[in-house]
């Protein structure tokens, strides 16, 4: 091989390198899916005291006022700093207004994402909601390719549909006796295509943005987009007991600011297609968090789609789609 041959050998080497998706953001996305996993346990904890809007509502709130203040200890820490950093700024007002809708955008999918998947298992079965909501990976692909003309390989494809093969499997059972109305269903669905908005709002926002000052300012926006909601329902808005209080607070801390916060870290690196794929796991967690907190029923059948989920995720980050394309 001539040292011309063995020179392009070594660039291409480094190029596919540097499209994989990094380890720390990996570890990131995976840990954050941990974190949001937890939302499910928190929501049936404050069931006895609060609907899940208001819960939604609090765990919104509180991530604001939290991140407000994490901020600005921040703020004070650079201005104080011997080599102060700052985020770039948009160059021109274009820019500015396009940044601003990008995160109202955010904030408000976030909401809404959350209210219709809370309102669809009032009105289906838990197991159809769960499956439909799931479909989140194949919407998330369809709006880049649409929007954005983004392609995912075969080797990423291959790997979401194991991963929902692994996802559908473990409902099939509940599937099964499973009964429910259109408008449940729909609500569903609606909810992750939200999910996929938010996705690839939030992979474009993190090219000018930390995560932190992303989650600030989506969280706000979410926090007065369910506003509304809350007066429609015209129930109790806050906990009244400090269980409840230690769950919803929880639910900001673990759910939102935890694993929300390092969810959007890793979308510096990884793209939102296959951040989508892997919150296939966020049922596969939810399932063994029940499992071990209320001691629910687990199947071998069960155990079993887990591993495919698993199988599924990891076959979609051996692929080049799994990072983020440089200039989104």
């Amino acid at each position: 091989m001539t040292s011309k041959a063995i020179k392009l050998e070594l660039t291409r080497q480094q190029a596919e390198t540097n499209e994989s998706p990094n380890w720390l953001a990996l570890v990131s996305l995976f840990v954050g899916i941990i974190g949001i996993s937890f939302a499910a346990i928190f929501i049936k904890l404050s069931e006895s005291e609060l609907n899940p809007y208001a819960t939604i509502f609090n765990r919104l709130w509180i991530s604001t006022v939290s991140l407000g203040l994490i901020n600005g200890i921040q703020g004070i820490h650079r201005r104080y700093a011997t080599d102060p950093q700052e985020e770039p700024a948009p160059k021109n007002s274009d820019n500015f207004t396009k940044y601003i809708w990008l995160f109202v955008g955010y904030g408000t999918f976030f909401a809404a994402s959350q209210i219709f998947w809370a309102w669809s298992i009032t009105q289906t079965s838990v197991a159809i909601s769960t499956v439909l909501h799931n479909l989140t990976p194949l919407f998330t692909c369809l709006l880049a390719w649409l929007l954005f003309g983004q392609h995912f390989d075969n080797k990423f494809i291959f790997g979401m549909l194991i991963a929902l093969s692994g996802v559908f499997a473990i409902e099939l059972e509940d599937l099964q006796f499973a009964t429910g109305k259109v408008q449940g269903d729909l609500a569903a669905v609606v909810s992750a295509v939200l999910v996929a908005g938010y996705l690839l709002i939030v992979e474009r926002l993190r090219t000018k943005f930390s995560a932190n000052k992303i989650l600030l300012w989506g969280s706000a926006i979410a926090t007065l987009a369910t506003i509304p909601i809350l007066c429609l329902t015209q129930e109790r808005i806050f906990p009244y007991s400090w269980k409840g209080w230690l769950f919803v607070i929880g639910l900001a801390l673990v759910c939102q600011i935890i694993g929300q916060g390092l969810i959007v870290y890793s979308q510096n690196m990884l793209s939102s297609g296959f951040v989508a794929i892997a919150f296939l796991l966020d049922p596969v967690l939810t399932s063994l968090q029940a499992w071990l907190i209320f001691s629910e029923r687990l199947s071998v059948s069960s155990w079993l789609a887990f591993a495919v989920v698993l199988l599924g995720i990891y076959f979609a980050q051996l692929s080049k789609s799994a990072a983020k394309e440089k200039n989104p």
